[in-house]
């Protein structure tokens, strides 16, 4: 006869022990009671921010969640177990009802700790744990900007783990300003290191995260509609509203009070096959103290699962140990820890590579001989953890320092060649590298369906560029699709986008895609939309896919300070123009520095002062030379005719016309253009991605040069061209680029990959091959007429500029980590601290 299994719990953990029972027990030997608190079934509380950023409850459900064709399990949705009678056997729900069992498994997780804080119950005060959580954290968001008039409601997040900055950017995204506070000397202290918290914090705050280090929360007090928060040194900020999130405890009421042994620090105790003091009893996920610990990850929490639906079929498995590595991406900023990444074990030797100056640190730990990779931290680039985290316990493959060190030349990068079969690849699922390989034996040749038949991949995601390589390097063809949320190209996208007319990124995954989107398909849809139309990059839903160059209409520099590039069309600047850019740097304390693209970049400026700057280069007429975006950059001039006696064209007014007429034109990488006025180049013309050269008929027109990695010289495409036609081929060029090339594809390496190079391109540029000529005139057209300069866009709008401002400094104050010195007599930055971050000292009321 069935026996009832009653899982009480439904969420991440408790799915999975549902999907692994079914699937094992075939003649279902087990009928399964789920008892849900939520009115929500099983969802994906790791993607809770994706929710804040648009997305309904029912883009978060986990495949199969209703078990709707399997009559084996029922689930009970917005009902608590309010106590277990073990001596009966049976659980008593909150609505009376009852549910009998013959196994209990306790899947119910941990709740959100709140610091017994004075005034922490009051409202406007909130944890980040449920869906219904973040409902009420929406609510009070929109209420207070409503009610604002004047600066940017703030935000308190109490701690700055990886929940903590998950609530940030939460808070960010609804359009307040967050301010976190963390009791320790750094960010994520439980999965980096001090030297990696600092870059970590370095770079969070330089995207405008206000970050409060080794301080503490001493009260809250409602103030009219807000909160006043008072910090361990009696400073005072008034906010909209707080959230808590300074870890969580396992949910283990229902175990203490029923008997059940629990473990000193909270948990139901259970042994390495799942079982409590009682054996009808189990307990899996967070609610596991399993030999006294507790796992917060759902790696160890599927592992449990497994483990208890294996033991209720009478097998005999138990839990091999945890797997504590992280990898994900906050505020767009990477962060991976894997195995002892603090070093920990006896006699342990750190290697580390520290750029700060591109926003990378990467540390491996080995052992005392310098042979075994024992653990690491990368912070800013994390694309090495794939391969990295599977050789802990093994041998190094190599230079330790290589391994961490930035690829360049013809050094090859870490594959996963130096893999052996039983290396971990999914650590969420328990997938080696040898089971992929099976299965791409048996077929599965691309990545969804190496994640239907072995589930790697299908939790945290981490391991998906890695599957992607094991296919590779299994000789295995690759689909050309954009991401895992996309099957089509990003050339296959912007036809879709052009054929479909949807504008909005959510619009476009629920349409053609599926899931939430990542940081691959969000900026490309992002830079997509942007060469579509005319609309402001930072309007609506749009805004939210921007990097946090784009994010905030200027490049963060090293020291987390941004930089002012006004246009200088051709290199051709007044006077006037010229007095207006001193005074401004002079003003505001700005360095600068003639550019190789003919113009003065203005180096120093914090994220308020942005707008006044721009203000005034506005109001002087001058206008954004987009130097943070995937767009043309400049068009550089030699002298020209009218003064170079070697000059046979005018090459200033050509570089000046090009300019203003490509000028924001978005594009899948950066453009770069040159005119010379003679075959002695002084221009360097044919190192752009566009290069025009003056002939005694005309311009010769060059096109796909490049710097980067690996520059390139462009290649004539047609020769002793009049301007009409020229200007037209170029319409023609660039439209063709944007429209095929990948996703931050160079002109270069776009035209290499094109099949029938120079050829077939230039029968579709000169000869109209694909009669899509007029097309692309008519495209470049509309965004001629439609440009507009997205400084004054900003300027114009109370929202956009309400993004623009110090969590930090309060105007008008210098802010103490930015200085200069001098090197070989000239000026540069100096990194005094950690831009955008403090230690104790917060401004009051700032």
């Amino acid at each position: 006869m069935s026996r009832t299994v009653a899982v009480i719990g439904h969420g991440m953990v408790g799915h999975r022990f549902v999907e692994a029972l079914r699937t094992r027990d075939e003649d279902a030997s087990w009928h399964i009671v789920v008892i849900g608190e939520e009115a929500d079934r099983a969802y994906d509380r790791v993607g809770l921010s994706s929710y804040v950023g648009g997305w309904d409850r029912s883009t978060l459900a986990l495949a199969g969640n209703a078990y709707d064709d399997d009559g084996a399990v029922r689930v009970l949705t917005g009902r608590r177990a309010a106590s277990i009678d073990r001596a009966t056997t049976t659980v008593h729900l909150d609505d009376g009802t009852t549910v009998d069992y013959d196994a209990l498994v306790l899947a119910t997780g941990s709740y959100a700790f709140v610091p017994p804080v004075p005034g922490h119950d009051v409202d406007h005060c909130h944890v980040y744990r449920t869906l219904d959580d973040l409902d009420a954290i929406r609510a009070d968001a929109e209420a207070a900007i409503a009610r604002s008039t004047g600066d940017q409601p703030i935000g308190i997040v109490v701690g700055g783990g990886l929940l903590g900055l998950e609530a940030a950017n939460a808070l960010r995204q609804l359009g307040l300003r967050p301010h976190v506070i963390e009791m320790n000397p750094r960010l994520m202290p439980q999965q980096i290191d001090p030297a990696g918290g600092e870059h970590l914090a370095r770079m969070i705050g330089a995207l405008g995260i206000d970050i409060s280090l080794e301080t503490g929360t001493r009260s809250i007090e409602p103030v009219g509609d807000d909160v006043r928060v008072t910090f361990s040194d009696e400073a005072t900020v008034d906010a909209a509203l707080v959230v808590f999130a300074a870890g969580v405890r396992p949910r283990d009421e229902l175990g203490r009070e029923s008997g059940l042994a629990t473990a000193e620090r909270g948990g139901v105790l259970t042994d390495l096959t799942g079982v409590t003091s009682d054996p009808a009893v189990y307990a899996i996920g967070e609610v596991a103290a399993i030999e006294g610990r507790c796992y917060g990850l759902v790696g160890p929490g599927y592992a449990s699962a497994e483990v208890v639906a294996d033991q209720l079929l009478g097998g005999d498995a138990y839990f091999p140990g945890a797997d504590m590595s992280t990898k994900l991406k906050l505020l767009g900023v990477d962060v991976a820890s894997f195995g002892d990444a603090h070093g920990t074990t006896d006699g342990a030797l750190n290697v580390v590579v520290s750029d700060p100056i591109n926003g990378t640190y990467a540390k491996l730990v080995l052992s005392d001989d310098a042979s075994t990779l024992l653990g690491g931290v990368l912070v800013g680039d994390a694309s090495s953890y794939g391969v990295l985290r599977p050789l802990v316990g093994s041998s190094i493959p190599g230079d330790p320092v290589a391994l961490i060190s930035p690829v360049t030349g013809d050094a090859p990068a870490l594959g996963v060649g130096a893999l052996g079969d039983d290396a971990q690849i999914c650590s969420c699922n328990d997938v080696s590298k040898g089971t992929l390989c099976s299965a791409i034996a048996d077929g599965a040749c691309d990545v969804a369906a190496l994640k239907k038949c072995t589930g790697a991949g299908t939790s945290c995601g981490s391991c998906v560029p890695l599957l992607s390589q094991i296919l590779a390097d299994s000789g295995v063809e690759q689909s050309k699709a954009l991401c895992e949320h996309f099957d089509v190209s990003r050339a296959e996208l912007f036809e879709l986008v052009r054929a479909s007319g949807i504008r909005t990124f959510s619009g476009l995954v629920e349409r053609f895609g599926s899931g939430t989107g990542c940081d691959i398909c969000k900026p490309t849809v992002a830079s997509i939309l942007a060469s579509t139309s005319s609309d402001h990059i930072l309007d609506g839903e749009q805004a939210s896919l921007q990097d946090s160059n784009d994010h905030f209409l200027a490049n963060i520099q090293r020291n987390g300070t941004y930089s002012v590039v006004p246009r200088v069309p051709g290199g051709d600047i007044t006077a006037e123009q010229l007095i207006l850019i001193g005074e401004i740097a002079r003003d505001f304390g700005l360095y600068t520095k003639i550019t190789g693209g003919q113009r003065i970049d203005m180096f120093g400026a914090t994220v308020d002062q942005l707008p006044d700057i721009w203000r005034r280069l506005v109001d002087g007429g001058m206008e954004s030379g987009q130097a943070y975006g995937k767009s043309l950059r400049t068009v550089k001039s030699c002298a020209g005719s009218d003064w170079c006696r070697y000059g046979q064209q005018d090459s200033v007014q050509l570089a000046i016309d090009l300019e203003l007429r490509y000028r924001g034109l978005r594009s899948p990488h950066k453009l770069k253009m040159g005119v010379s006025g003679c075959a002695r180049e002084c221009a360097e013309a044919r190192g752009k991605d566009v290069g025009v050269i003056a002939t005694e008929s005309g311009w010769n027109l060059y096109v796909a040069g490049n710097g980067g990695m690996t520059p390139k010289h462009a290649q004539l495409l047609a020769g002793d061209l009049d301007t009409a036609t020229l200007i037209a081929y170029i319409d023609r060029f660039l439209m063709y680029y944007i429209r095929t090339a990948d996703r931050l594809q160079r002109t270069a390496p776009w035209l290499e990959n094109l099949d029938g190079g120079l050829e077939h391109l230039r029968a579709v540029v000169v000869d109209d091959s694909l009669s899509l000529a007029a097309d692309f005139e008519a495209d470049m057209a509309r965004h001629v007429d439609g440009y507009q300069c997205e400084w004054k866009g900003v300027l114009d709008d109370p929202d956009k500029l309400s993004r623009f401002v110090s969590f930090v400094n309060a105007p008008g104050v210098p802010d103490p980590t930015v200085s200069f010195g001098e090197s070989h007599g000239r000026k540069v930055p100096v990194l005094l601290g950690q831009p955008q971050i403090r230690s104790s000292a917060v401004r009051s009321n700032a």
